[in-house]
């Protein structure tokens, strides 16, 4: 037992600094060397940043976008603000101020929140994996092997001596006959088998070793994205918070005058988008579809159908006006509104409201009354599609771009609450409304009756 722990005392002390042992390195080439003096770095690394990164975030580790938004500092601060701005004149210098900045640290909270969720998904996780789970199990092989492979050493060592033991005797006069001869070449032959047993486990071990190696130098490259990824999460963050900024410094500058009024900057002409017909907006910007009711429709298709109570729930006064701003002036920068689905879904709403004439026309406004009060469905739907089919050509292409992303939208009703019922609620006084007399006021409150 004595000289058993010795032998394992004197190779521990032949490893290398490297990593380099004597157990695999009769197995490994050159290159595999090279790689499996990595892996323990790598390990380490992947480790240690995973531990440092952790401890970056802001926001609750693993909870969802709302859970996570309430805990950020940027979100109390927010909040602040807003319990602030109540005590203030709305319409005063730091109102304004103060409203505008409470919209934002709302936003860049979001902001956050979802670069947060993206570091985790993107790069926290697969560095836990890697330090945890993948090289510790290339690890583990690497320490099977070597015990196998010392074992095996220790008992090739005791087969030669018993082997050599076993010649001795006969020698010596124990003939081949003898009990002494017998005892020995017995135990040859059960060292012999237990030698041949070990063997084809070493071979079994190391093949999985090898196999282990070769798909992680495959995989390096791969693991090196996780860094450069990280690096363009960082990119992507820093990019949208300071369009965010940048935005609203622009509104708060003009509101209080601090704008460059240069004949160069009031000259800038951008194209009408709100409070304009449909058919001037479309020709103004050689669209078929209307930009307000296509870039709305699109984010909510990507971040929006699942927020319950879309078109329901009002979106914040100044993040919503500094939408439509954007809509007009740099319809490009929008993406930065991509986390308020009801900012985007209010713009929708506040572009068909403002139509000077409402997208299904005041010409068809009795046509369609009539079509919806019939009570038996074939015939109701029969009637609104004949009514459909006279709508403006803009109009018609228009309506049934803005009906195909509603009923996607009441697909999900189980989550985002929005029934057709509750969508034609909402929406259908934007849609259309009876053309104005003279001495009375419009009354919108009928278009829902067309759309239910």
């Amino acid at each position: 037992m004595m000289k058993r722990q010795l032998h394992r005392m004197r190779q521990l002390a032949q490893t290398g600094s490297l990593g380099r042992t004597p157990e695999t390195a009769e197995f490994l080439g050159e290159d595999l060397l090279q790689v499996e003096q990595r892996l323990e770095p790598a390990k380490r690394a992947a480790h240690n940043v995973h531990k440092r990164l952790q401890a970056c975030l802001q926001g609750q580790s693993g909870a969802d976008m709302d859970k996570r938004v309430k805990k950020l500092p940027l979100m109390a601060l927010s909040t602040t603000m807003a319990e602030s701005f109540k005590e203030l004149d709305p319409d005063s210098s730091m109102g304004k101020a103060l409203e505008m900045s409470c919209a934002i640290q709302n936003q860049l909270a979001r902001i956050l929140a979802e670069f947060e969720m993206t570091l985790e998904r993107d790069v926290l996780q697969p560095l836990s994996r890697l330090s945890e789970e993948e090289l510790p199990a290339i690890l583990k092989h690497k320490k099977s092997l070597q015990k196998l492979v010392s074992d095996w050493n220790t008992l090739k060592s005791r087969l030669s001596q018993a082997t050599k033991n076993s010649g001795s005797s006969q020698g010596l006069g124990g003939g081949p006959g003898s009990h002494s001869h017998t005892t020995m070449a017995n135990k040859v032959e059960t060292l012999k088998e237990e030698e041949e047993e070990l063997k084809r486990k070493v071979e079994q071990c190391r093949d999985e070793y090898l196999a282990d190696l070769y798909h992680f130098v495959t995989k390096e490259d791969s693991y090196a994205n996780y860094f450069i990824h990280l690096l363009e999460i960082q990119a992507d963050y820093h990019r949208r918070s300071l369009s965010s900024l940048d935005t609203a410094l622009a509104e708060l500058r003009e509101n209080h005058g601090q704008a460059d009024h240069s004949p160069s900057m009031t000259a800038t002409h951008f194209p009408r988008v709100y409070g304009v017909s449909l058919a001037t907006h479309l020709q103004e910007l050689g669209r078929e579809i209307a930009l307000p009711i296509e870039a709305c429709v699109m984010m909510l298709l990507s971040e929006g159908m699942k927020e319950e109570g879309l078109f329901r729930l009002a979106a914040g006064a100044s993040v919503l006006k500094r939408l439509k701003q954007t809509m007009a002036s740099d319809p490009h920068s929008l993406e930065e509104f991509c986390s308020d689905p009801h900012a985007m879904a209010g713009a929708l709403k506040s572009y068909l409201r403002e139509l000077p004439e409402p997208l299904m026309t005041f010409d068809l406004y009795d046509d369609w009354m009539r079509a919806a009060s019939l009570k038996e469905p074939g015939a109701r739907l029969q009637a609104l599609q004949e009514v459909c089919s006279r709508l403006p050509p803009e109009n018609l292409s228009n309506l049934r771009y803005l009906m195909k992303f509603l009923a996607r939208l009441a697909e999900e009703q189980e989550v985002n609450k929005m029934t057709p019922s509750n969508i034609a609620i909402v929406l259908g006084p934007n849609l259309l409304w009876p053309p104005e007399k003279e001495g009375t006021e419009p009354a919108r409150e009928l278009g829902s009756q067309t759309l239910c």
